[in-house]
């Protein structure tokens, strides 16, 4: 960094304070998922209320605006590119976003959201979506109270979307969007239609221990820092940045099933690595997180399907594996095993999907959150538009609410709108990037094939994890890529991997 103005580095203080009040937060929610007992939940649950509304009043604070007024002509004189440029702006954006939003709405949207959420919880068993449609008729309420605090865009989702994809709008996503389902249903319709692959070899029973033992292996060879993060184990796998010496991930594990745990493992390792091989400098500040939800999207599935479902991977980790599990898969071959781990078999879940129908889950709703906000569907009409439009797509129809409109949480426990898009966005990315990385450094896939990974992740960490928050996603794409968002990848990718497989 350049020699700090001193209004700057009296900024930097209050920045930093945030964070640290951010980082408790994420320690207490990190401790939640994982060691927090029942009888603690109503007492955690008020610890990060206080938390939260700390981290607000500081961030909205008027000393924030004054610094941030005042520092405006030191900022002009800045390239650009600076890591101190880069901090004033990502500071403003957070800020004048906050300010508009008043904490009496924050209070009522949390409070309505934890409410609706455990009525899901009762209603989605229960198969009950009208006990949760009057919650998830004032959760559309509020979603579009919250996108009115911010005028200035075209459509109404617009604002919601940005808080996860800074720059990104509906006019930008639709069209990429709908050509990728566009291609995707013949696809998976044509896949369909074939015999598919036996994968029972990877429903035996492979008990805990020796998986852990595996992936946590595979993991640090990789590049996982272990003296920098862990590895716990929770009901639904997540990562939390506490801070960049302090990473930490956990997975699930299940023994009938060793997908499961390595393609979890793998994905929450892409959020991890991301987060390790941030900026030393950036930390206490807000350039010390993800360009955005979408980039740090595209390192999980980057690392989980791109690599972790290659045939390059397995080549080398394969026979490790059946070290390991020699009754459970000494009989089954290599081209067994990879077919299996990329068989292709439309899920009536998001989270189960495989590889190439889970983005036709995302843009399903997508579309919907977008006529939800827009006033041409109504919550009543949800479900049976769900069902249809599923059938259409995957040519599979829910059976009931249940696994239908009600087998997702984001409606139920977020605003609607802006909630899916990063998902496929991200797909997208992993191989735009992957791609930028493999003209750069050829050696990739034989080092990859040889259980060696350091060119993929130094590029990653210079190109990407290095600057942060510091970018947009799309001034991201456009240095790392030289190119805009651009599905064509993705497809080539898709349309390579899964020809081979399917012989499309």
């Amino acid at each position: 960094m350049l020699m700090e103005n001193p209004l700057f580095h009296e900024l930097k203080k209050h920045l930093s304070e945030i964070k640290s009040i951010e980082a408790v937060m994420m320690l207490l929610v990190w401790d939640q998922q994982v060691y927090l007992p029942n009888g603690g939940a109503v007492a955690r649950s008020r610890q990060l209320a206080v938390q939260a509304q700390l981290a607000h009043e500081k961030l909205t604070a008027p000393i924030i605006g004054k610094l941030l007024d005042d520092l405006q002509s030191y900022q002009i004189n800045l390239p650009y590119d600076s890591d101190e440029a880069g901090l004033l702006r990502v500071t403003r954006r957070l800020y004048e976003k906050a300010v508009k939003v008043p904490p009496a709405f924050k209070a009522r949207l949390s409070a309505h959201l934890s409410k609706s959420y455990q009525v899901w919880t009762l209603a989605r068993p229960a198969n009950d979506f009208a006990a949760v449609q009057p919650y998830l008729e004032k959760t559309l309420s509020l979603s579009r109270e919250y996108a009115h605090f911010f005028p200035d865009y075209a459509l109404i989702a617009d604002p919601l979307i940005d808080f996860k994809d800074t720059g990104m709008t509906v006019a930008a996503i639709r069209p990429f969007f709908a050509e990728l389902r566009r291609q995707l249903v013949p696809m998976i319709k044509d896949i369909r239609e074939q015999p598919l692959p036996d994968n029972s070899c990877l429903y035996r029973t492979f008990p805990t221990a020796a998986q852990l033992s595996f992936v946590r292996e595979v993991i640090k060879n990789i590049g996982f820092d272990f003296e920098r993060g862990r590895q716990d184990l929770s009901p639904h796998p997540f990562e939390s940045l506490i801070s960049i010496g302090d990473v930490r991930m956990t997975t699930r594990v299940q023994e009938n099933d060793l997908s499961q745990t390595f393609l979890d493992t793998l994905h929450e390792m892409g959020h991890a690595l991301y987060d390790q091989g941030l900026y030393p400098d950036f930390e206490g500040t807000p350039l010390a997180d993800s360009a955005s939800a979408s980039v740090t999207e595209s390192q999980a599935r980057l690392w989980e399907n791109v690599i972790g479902r290659s045939r390059y991977f397995w080549n080398y980790y394969y026979p490790k594996l059946q070290a390991i599990f020699q009754e459970q898969l000494n009989s089954t071959s290599l081209e067994t095993f990879y077919r299996a781990i990329n068989k292709v078999q439309p899920s009536l879940i998001r989270i189960d999907a495989d590889e190439m129908s889970y983005d036709l889950h995302v843009i399903l709703r997508f579309d919907f959150e977008l006529q939800l906000l827009e006033g041409t569907l109504a919550v009543r009409d949800l479900p049976e538009a769900y069902r249809e439009r599923f059938k259409a797509d995957f040519g599979i129809t829910p059976p009931d609410n249940r696994d239908g409109v009600l087998q997702d949480v984001h409606w139920f426990d977020g605003v609607i709108g802006g909630q899916f898009q990063s998902y496929t966005i991200g797909n997208i990315l992993s191989v735009q990037f992957y791609e930028a990385a493999l003209r750069e450094h050829p050696e990739i896939l034989d080092e990859i094939a040889h259980g060696e990974f350091s060119a993929l992740h130094n590029w990653l960490k210079e190109h990407i994890y290095r600057h942060g928050r510091k970018y947009t996603t799309m001034e991201l794409i456009q240095r790392v890529t030289g190119k805009s968002l651009t599905i064509e990848p993705y497809i080539r990718y898709l349309r390579t991997k899964y020809g081979e497989l399917y012989n499309l």
